[in-house]
């Protein structure tokens, strides 16, 4: 079952279950997919949007809500940010598992010797590796860093 399955799956079993909040998120997921299916059509893709898109419309969403939950505590609105929250644990339901600090070192390193990158010009080649292989199990904005750091430590 592909991801789009699974989230209208999802649809379907929050609304018999009557869960209201639930079944929110999860129209807004597919509210997302949908978006990004019709900004594709030019593109001549006529399936729509595959996992890997899906993986980082979802990733997205997780971001944004992160960015607001900090916004609404900032603000004092827990209420808010608690709901946030809600959303956020529903959106990552369909995520990969995270990989831990040791998972994405390997992987780095990894991907530094596939390419058999040597220096900082290099690093575009190693996120694009990155990405393909491990899209939604990582944050590639803290990922970039430590891929720069390697670099310049192999470097110098």
């Amino acid at each position: 079952m592909n991801l789009r399955e699974q989230v209208n799956a999802a649809v379907k079993q929050a609304m018999k279950d009557k869960q209201a909040e639930r079944l929110t998120t999860l129209r807004l997921i597919n509210a997302a997919i949908k978006d990004q299916d019709i900004a594709s059509r030019g593109t001549g893709s006529e399936d729509g949007v595959a996992d890997a898109e899906i993986l980082h419309i979802l990733g997205k969403m997780t971001k944004q809500r992160n960015e607001s939950v900090r916004a609404y505590e900032e603000g004092g609105r827990i209420d808010l940010a608690e709901r946030e929250q809600h959303e956020i644990a529903i959106i990552e339901e369909f995520l990969p598992r995270q990989l831990g600090e040791e998972e994405v070192a390997s992987a780095i390193d990894k991907a530094i010797s596939d390419t058999g990158a040597s220096s900082i010009r290099d690093m575009g080649k190693i996120m694009g590796t990155l990405k393909e292989k491990y899209t939604g199990q990582m944050d590639f904005g803290a990922v970039g860093p430590l891929v720069k750091d390697k670099l310049c430590a192999a470097q110098g």
